[in-house]
């Protein structure tokens, strides 16, 4: 009887715990599915994320590959060129409140797949002004296109040979000169780049908010890092591009090339810009196919379902209650989101480290945005490199130093572990190493080329006297020259002519590229005036110091490139960790809408201007009026471009130390009321231990359930 009884009690025991083993079992394995499910779906949706962000990257460098092809080809000076630059910005601002705000109720990867197709139509709008207006016209002198006559570049009477200036005079007549000539064909560039821009509009403030709402918390930081780090492989791509293309002449295609007497080293070179917009608006197309069939939410993570609220978070928003919370996870209607726009824009505008991290980064993307613009032009003129290859570089070297950068911000806050305050401590001390490194590039620059009648007399002193009186000397005195003309030679002495009138040339032998000048009277020395003297077309290269300084530059650039990066991801994190939890897509959008307006649109037309100030020789169109310019006062240069550059990310410094300080203020301020909390009975010991914890860490381990935006 005791063993029977035994027996079934056994059996008894082992019937009831069966079942409870299967129910574990069959939640355990639901949960596993779970998250298997919550993390494929969330890693698709990054990929084509990352495709994206390396779509609308591919065509935004390549368009800053292409500033000085675009200058050249439609003849304009570098501060219409950053209104071309700003419109990309204009169209951002025409929608990015309605995207962020309204956008984060709706279907957001369908939105975003609409606005790849938006920006591909922008992108392939730009190119479209090379099939429309004429072909391209560089000033060359009569003689290098027709070998079968010697004509004298020194024109005695006007009645010898057409040269381009009488051209000009009396192309000043002709009524349908300025149709011809296509100058006002920019305007559909600057149609394009702001159809781009609006098209770019949902991607940033949808696509970041889509990730951190259904991510792993402690993931969300690397995810965001590894978005922005494979987004730095399309400027890279993108400036390979623009180098590609600024070897091939514009009108490949449509002249026959053994006539084109220039080569890509030529300051009048125009490599063929439109034909990588045309392969960036095919990449932009295939990018938004993905999000068409992505869904509207994805399972959120098991360990993110019942979470309490996040103790570092508390510490910097003031939270609401808990009704008003839930209102925002109830399905609102237009208008019931409409009536709330105006709360929470208060709310947000509310928030003092919001707002410092906001003036902060628009004073900083106006000194990056401004340098990043103009860098290639920098380049070619501060140290005489072709478009190409300082597309190359950039590319290959610089483009590089920023994704690293990037994605080592990301890998420091998961390893380790950083918190909001350590978040902002890295942010600016990335900035401060950054415009430190940044200000040693002022000793690493080239002096000014020698060009008769702008930095150096004809007699081989410095240029002191205004340039247009000085461009006619003696020597050139019997030739019917004009100022207005830029056709550069190098005479043997080491000197560049601004054309072989103005040299004083009698002859000339050869024609195109191979064209060699004779008896030019301001080549030859002074005290013998009739001694023969030649010169070759094309300007002469820069000092024998010139490429070990541009070395120098490349090696500080690439180390403050990285520097300056490494900031990235932590700014990002700050900004998401720093407000309202429903007021994410719309904190990321207003933050959008700031840069775009207050340092994309007028960053590259103030840099432009200041730029434009420095110019020495300014070409002239062809039916009359000012061009772009061939030639820069090369100090002059560096210090308007890298002191401008300078002077803003000083000032963006005191804004993040700024926040940094409201930051401390408000820790220490909920740290005390912690600890008195505690010090009552109020909170036990172990809610103390978990928020000294947490604290101490920006990727949390605990979910805000209200902090996702619904419809």
């Amino acid at each position: 009887m005791e063993s029977s009884s035994k027996e079934n009690s056994r059996f008894f025991s082992y019937n009831m715990v069966l079942p409870v083993d299967r129910s574990s079992f069959k939640s355990e394995s639901s949960a596993s599915k779970e998250q298997q499910s919550c993390c494929g779906g969330i890693k698709i949706f990054l990929g084509a994320l990352s495709f994206v962000y390396f779509a609308k990257a591919l065509s935004g460098s390549y368009l800053k590959s292409t500033i000085t092809q675009i200058e050249r080809r439609f003849d304009i000076p570098s501060s219409l060129v950053g209104v071309i630059d700003g419109s990309f910005e204009i169209g951002n601002l025409l929608i990015i409140i309605l995207v962020s705000y309204f956008g984060a109720k709706l279907h957001r990867p369908r939105i975003i797949g609409a606005g790849c197709l938006i920006m591909s139509a922008g992108t392939f709008l730009i190119a479209m002004p090379q099939f429309f207006m004429g072909r391209y016209r560089y000033e060359r002198f009569t003689s290098t296109v027709n070998s079968t006559a010697s004509v004298s570049p020194c024109l005695q009477n006007k009645s010898q040979t057409p040269l381009s200036s009488l051209e000009k005079s009396q192309a000043k007549i002709n009524a349908g000169c300025e149709k011809e000539a296509g100058s006002s064909m920019w305007v559909y560039v600057l149609l394009g780049n702001l159809l781009r821009g609006i098209g770019e509009t949902p991607i940033q403030p949808l696509g970041i908010t889509y990730i951190d709402d259904y991510a792993i918390e402690e993931n969300a930081a690397l995810y965001i890092g590894c978005v922005q780090t494979v987004a730095i492989i399309g400027p890279i791509f993108g400036f390979l591009l623009g180098s590609l293309c600024a070897k091939l002449y514009v009108d490949i295609g449509f002249v026959d090339l053994d006539s084109v007497t220039i080569t890509h080293k030529d300051v009048q070179w125009v490599g063929a810009w439109w034909l990588g917009y045309l392969i960036a608006g095919a990449v932009s197309v295939l990018a938004g196919i993905p999000f068409w069939f992505l869904p509207k939410h994805l399972p959120k993570p098991e360990r993110r379902k019942d979470s309490s609220t996040s103790s570092e978070q508390s510490k910097f928003i003031t939270e609401e209650s808990k009704d008003q919370h839930k209102l925002y996870q109830q399905q609102m209607k237009i208008t019931e989101m409409a009536k709330d726009f105006l709360p929470s824009l208060k709310s947000l505008f509310g928030n003092p480290v919001y707002i410092l991290y906001l003036c902060a980064s628009i004073v900083q993307f106006n000194s990056l945005i401004g340098m990043v613009t103009y860098k290639p032009k920098y380049i070619e003129q501060q140290y005489g490199q072709t478009s190409s290859k300082t597309n190359f570089l950039i590319g290959l070297i610089n483009v590089p130093a920023v994704a690293f950068g990037i994605f080592s911000g990301g890998l420091i806050m998961k390893k380790c572990r950083i918190g909001v305050l350590g978040a902002a401590k890295l942010s600016l001390g990335s900035s401060f190493f950054g415009y430190l490194l940044l200000l040693s590039l002022f000793a690493m620059g080239c002096k000014n080329s020698d060009v008769a009648g702008l930095t150096v007399s004809y007699h081989g002193t410095e240029q002191m006297t205004d340039y247009e009186q000085s461009l006619f000397s003696e020597c050139n005195s019997g030739c019917a020259c004009s100022n207005n003309d830029w056709d550069p030679i190098c005479g043997e002495n080491g000197v560049t002519y601004i054309s072989a009138c103005l040299a004083g040339c009698h002859a000339s032998n050869g024609s195109g590229k191979d064209t060699v000048f004779f008896n030019c009277s301001c080549v030859g020395p002074l005290e013998s005036p009739s001694q023969s003297s030649s010169a070759v077309v094309g300007p002469c290269q820069k000092g024998n110091e010139c490429p070990e300084m541009f070395l120098y530059f490349l090696v500080i650039s690439v180390i403050t490139s990285y520097t300056l990066s490494v900031g990235g991801t932590p700014g990002y994190i700050l900004l998401l960790r720093c407000i309202k939890p429903h007021l994410k897509s719309f904190a990321l959008g207003i933050y959008t809408l700031a840069v775009r307006v207050l340092a994309g649109i007028p960053a590259p037309v103030y840099f432009g201007v200041a730029i434009d100030t420095t110019c020495l020789k300014w070409g002239s169109k062809r039916c009359g009026g000012k061009g772009a310019c061939r030639l820069y006062d090369s100090s002059a240069l560096r210090y308007v471009y890298l002191g401008l550059t300078l002077m803003l990310g000083t000032v963006s410094i005191f804004f993040s130390v700024a926040v940094l300080w409201v930051l401390r203020k408000r820790s220490s301020s909920h740290d005390e009321t912690l600890s008195t909390n505690v010090e009552r009975g109020t909170c036990g010991t172990k809610s103390k231990a978990d928020n000294s914890v947490n604290s101490g860490h920006l990727i949390q381990t605990t979910y805000w359930p209200e902090k996702e935006t619904r419809l």
